[in-house]
């Protein structure tokens, strides 16, 4: 097999364009396509193209919410270190993980729940509109649509793409059920890369 030239400011260009090329005459939805098309550049995983679930008009929504200031919570260091910080701060928005927090790991061990329970309780305390982009713990989703019900915290959207088996796909469906805009990641696929994949499509958007 013959290797392909390719300029490094090329790669991503021509990645983008096998990925077209993978995909063959499917026509994707012209609103969410750069968000799918994404996911499928940071995974190599055409699944992409079938079980990502986007609400009515999230992602209009939410790259509209960014562009004004927003900020993101992730739950997990890895997701933060792959969203852009910078486009993000050129609208004025910063992206928060309170996993690395002693207060997080302490009040976590003493109640004998999850460091990303606690953090999306940490999350209610900010003051200003956010998107959580949770890519790895289900118990995030969980808790965060218990605040949501609670009336302590109401974000913008939601980007559920926590990957594993225990309680994943049920956390997912439960976010599905809320009226709050969401991107979901259905099934048990997902991850940190996820997640910061779909919120750099949306700051680019």
């Amino acid at each position: 097999m013959k290797i392909e030239i390719v300029k490094p400011a090329e790669i991503e260009t021509r990645s983008f364009e096998i990925i077209g090329e993978i995909l063959g005459g499917r026509v994707l939805d012209p609103e969410n396509e750069a968000v799918i098309k994404r996911c499928i550049h940071t995974s190599a995983d055409f699944d992409y193209a079938d079980n990502l679930h986007f609400s009515k008009g999230v992602t209009s929504l939410l790259a509209d919410a960014l562009k004004q200031g927003a900020d993101i919570v992730t739950d997990t260091m890895m997701a933060r270190a792959g969203i852009n910080k910078s486009k993000l701060g050129q609208f004025g928005g910063q992206v928060h993980c309170f996993m690395a927090d002693e207060d997080v790991a302490r009040d976590a061990a003493d109640r004998g729940v999850t460091r990303a329970t606690v953090c999306m309780e940490k999350a209610c305390a900010i003051k200003k509109p956010v998107i959580i982009a949770v890519g790895n713990a289900p118990t995030a989703l969980i808790r965060l649509k218990e605040l949501i019900e609670e009336g302590r915290i109401l974000p913008e959207g939601i980007i559920a793409a926590p990957v594993g088996f225990v309680n994943v796909v049920e956390s997912k469906d439960q976010i599905m059920e809320l009226e709050i805009p969401h991107i979901v990641a259905r099934g048990r696929k997902g991850g940190s890369n996820i997640a910061a994949a779909i919120c750099n499509a949306l700051l680019y958007r």
